[in-house]
């Protein structure tokens, strides 16, 4: 994998996902099949910043009611990217 542009799909933008960023902690919606040593070096070669840890979820598919149809939400993968105390991501 030389190309790691497609990795980090976007960012995870929610209330806690703002909050946790000004503590330093990122989260991007990932490509399902990533590990945390992929995820790692496309951080880097994308914002140039090397992270202290990165933690992943893997958020299920869910049965969903919604104006009297059935439907699911789609499955996902997130990592929260630490870095150090008061280092800043740009171009969010």
């Amino acid at each position: 994998m030389n190309d790691l542009t497609h990795i980090l799909i976007r960012p995870h933008i929610t209330e806690k996902a703002t909050i946790s960023a000004e503590s330093s902690v990122y989260v991007f919606e990932i490509d399902a099949r990533t590990t945390k040593a992929i995820v790692k070096k496309a951080f880097v070669e994308k914002y140039k910043i090397t992270p202290l840890k990165i933690r992943t979820v893997t958020i299920p598919a869910k049965q969903v009611f919604v104006r009297g149809k059935r439907g699911t939400k789609a499955s996902y993968k997130k990592a929260y990217i630490y870095l150090k105390k008061g280092t800043k991501v740009e171009n969010l």
